[in-house]
């Protein structure tokens, strides 16, 4: 029997509804035009298509208006992959000239991200001088955010005037008692605020900053924290809030608290997660949410494929020495865009067929068996063992196969590719 991969199959554990493991091939057939023209080629948004575009961020928003246990911000680290920390602090003028030097390079990259290493919204100067550049040269590249909510209600009118329809809002709590364990302080109308109230407030302008976007049409992805004993048991009722408020995908991420890092975390010895713990709640947050189960966990200055970073080939120094012609690449780009959305297409028919095929096999009553691939792209098993950094894990059931998550790996073998 041919399994199907089918993303949206039944979860061994919990379960995982139709609707909750992913922008899934299903649910992009049954996504409005609108927003399925949206997602298509957003590789944070779909888990499909981060098989195929790459992304970058662009580090030029180095303040930040709140303190998170689990964040040390670092600006001149080229050695952690993790969030919060970049090699160079960029001005928009840099960033913009190596979001086209970029561009030029990397055809398949669709989406330019603003996430660090300190809170966006809480330079709003550099930010928006960023996208505003980018949205006038770059037009053919999508411009996204991703913002702690502090500073997001005073937002939302620039945001929209660039046209950003893409906004990643991290929420780890709706109770301020939680909040007061994740958050020493914020600092708001120019006063540190600690403990509750500023949990209270922090709480507060993130829900009321997601309702807003929502009524202007921009698309919400929320990040969650998944910090055992602090908000694990809670988060559930997060995704639900954030769900009923209108927010599109929902991407539940472990702690990272290596004590080398120097956050407060690390340092106190806080764990995280296991592999199964962060699976069991992502498919109890699930439900009727579209979970996003392919995150990195990038570093703010990002640049590639999801889970590989290309960073080093575009610093400062040697994007001086790029002679780029936009126009020319924006026509190159339009043509490769093109032909992999028509492979994205061809590929989503076939598995829609498969899985009807499949309805109509017996019901087998096999246990679920988990699978690990290593691949370069493009949807394929195209990569050595030994030369893989990631692997891929998926499951695969009698309902079909669907996607469960990432592991990092060391690379083991040296040797050359072919």
């Amino acid at each position: 029997m041919q399994l199907p991969v089918l993303n949206d199959a039944p979860a061994s554990k919990g379960g995982c509804s139709a609707s909750s493991c992913g922008t899934t091939d299903n649910q992009m057939d049954s996504l409005p035009d609108s927003i399925r023209e949206k997602v298509q080629n957003h590789p944070c948004y779909s888990e499909d298509a981060h098989h195929y575009f790459a992304r970058m961020h662009v580090a030029v928003a180095p303040a930040c208006n709140i303190q998170c246990h689990y964040c040390n911000r670092k600006y001149d680290c080229s050695n952690e992959s993790r969030p919060g920390v970049v090699s160079e602090v960029l001005t928009p003028d840099q960033a913009v000239k190596k979001t086209m030097a970029v561009a030029a390079n990397i055809p398949q990259m669709t989406v330019l991200g603003i996430a660090g290493p300190g809170d966006p919204l809480a330079n709003p100067e550099r930010t928006f001088e960023t996208f505003r550049r980018l949205s006038e040269e770059a037009p053919d590249i999508k411009l996204c955010v991703s913002t702690n909510g502090l500073a997001l209600p005073d937002s939302v009118e620039e945001l929209s005037k660039h046209n950003i329809d893409h906004v990643t809002i991290t929420i780890n709590c709706v109770d301020p008692e939680i909040g007061a364990k994740i958050y020493p302080w914020i600092f708001w109308n120019n006063k540190r605020i600690k403990g509750v109230k500023g949990a209270k407030i922090l709480i507060e302008q993130q829900q009321k900053g997601l309702e807003m976007l929502i009524a202007k049409g921009i698309l919400v992805k929320v990040n969650s924290v998944m910090i055992p004993g602090v908000n694990d048991q809670h988060l559930a009722e997060v995704s639900k809030v954030v769900k009923s408020k209108g927010a599109f995908l929902h991407n539940v991420m472990p702690l990272i608290a290596e004590a080398e890092h120097g956050t407060f975390y690390g340092v106190m010895g806080q764990r995280g997660p296991t592999p199964d713990e962060l699976q069991d709640l992502q498919d109890a947050c699930s439900g009727d949410m579209n979970m996003m189960r392919h995150c990195r966990q990038c570093r703010a200055d990002a640049v590639g494929l999801l889970g590989e970073d290309r960073g080093d080939e575009f610093t400062l120094d040697k994007i001086e020495d790029m002679e780029i012609d936009y126009q020319a690449a924006m026509e190159k780009r339009k043509v490769i865009h093109q032909a992999i959305q028509a492979e994205m297409d061809s590929k989503r028919l076939e598995k829609a067929e498969k899985a009807q095929q499949h309805k109509q096999e017996p019901k087998l009553t096999t246990r679920p068996v988990l699978m690990a691939v290593a691949t370069s792209g493009q949807g394929v098993i195209n990569m050595h063992f030994g030369h893989a950094k990631e692997f891929l894990i998926y499951e695969a059931s009698p309902d079909g196969v669907r996607f469960i998550s990432h592991r990092k790996a060391d690379q083991y073998c040296g040797g050359d590719t072919t």
